[in-house]
């Protein structure tokens, strides 16, 4: 989920334009546990000729499993309770320009996405303001001053909450339906293709390695604009999965590429910065 900035200068402009990246002990990324690596191969199906998951809930499941680190859905939740992300982004507005920002993701974890608290404080070059998603309601800070962001800086905001990963390794959670719509290989890599409903009827497809079970693509549609993320540098952060690395395409245009530089779960954040008073 992204908004193209153009030259921000004033207030008014920062009430059009949202950004978010994306999740949290703090660590450096760390090469992936040998014995996950084996796990997945062995738990991974041989798409030539061999049996493969039959439904789309064995698929997502088994991706579960892999992003908890074999752990699955459990030790998701036992660990990511809370999480601290830091990192840096580079957007590239109408113009073609790219614009440098450095942002921090805190979230404390929800029954499902729609009880999820997460603020980002994002800091461009001479702008720093906040977006916080709260009783399924976001509003901005500027100044400790809360703001109305506008409708189409609202929907990419949220765009990233519920067309992420989460919303497939939360499926059951946030009463999602799935769909196997069969297998796509694209450069030579083979995916399962499973599509997701959520019960606000917003539709995500999920490019899911069929070696590995990480979800390595994304597309949404959103206004008439068709995006993809496209997901890298998968490493392990406290035992469980997180892609370190990704692109933002809109119609076919990088728009956005994102690097978490450390990712911190399980520690103490506070409630209030999630409240608008």
């Amino acid at each position: 989920m992204q908004v193209h900035f153009r030259n921000i200068t004033t207030v008014a402009c920062l009430f059009a334009a949202v950004s978010l990246s994306a999740f949290s002990q703090e660590i450096k990324p760390s090469p992936s546990p040998t014995s996950g690596a084996n796990s997945q191969q062995n738990l991974a199906p041989n798409t030539k000729g061999a049996k493969t998951p039959a439904t789309a809930e064995a698929v997502a499941e088994s991706a579960i499993i892999i992003y908890g680190g074999l752990g699955g859905r459990k030790t998701l939740e036992q660990i990511r309770k809370t999480s601290i992300e830091r990192g840096k982004m580079s957007l590239i507005n109408a113009q073609g320009q790219t614009e440098p920002v450095i942002y921090q993701k805190v979230s404390i974890r929800g029954e499902n996405l729609d009880k999820e608290r997460i603020r980002i404080d994002q800091e461009y070059p001479s702008l720093k303001y906040s977006l916080v998603f709260s009783d399924a309601k976001t509003f901005g800070l500027y100044n400790e001053t809360i703001f109305t962001p506008r409708g189409d800086a609202t929907r990419q905001f949220e765009n990233r909450i519920f067309h992420g990963i989460e919303a497939l390794l939360r499926y059951k959670e946030n009463g999602s339906t799935l769909e196997l719509s069969g297998h796509e290989k694209l450069m030579g890599v083979d995916f399962y293709v499973l599509d997701l409903t959520d019960k606000a009827g917003r539709k995500t497809r999920f490019y899911i390695s069929s070696k590995t079970y990480r979800v390595m693509m994304i597309d949404y549609e959103d206004e008439g604009i068709k995006y993809r993320r496209k997901f890298y540098n998968y490493n392990y952060a406290q035992g469980t999965l997180v892609p370190f690395r990704s692109t933002l395409m809109a119609n076919d245009k990088v728009i956005e590429e994102s690097e978490i530089l450390t990712v911190t779960y399980g520690q103490k954040v506070g409630e209030e910065l999630f409240k608008a008073s």
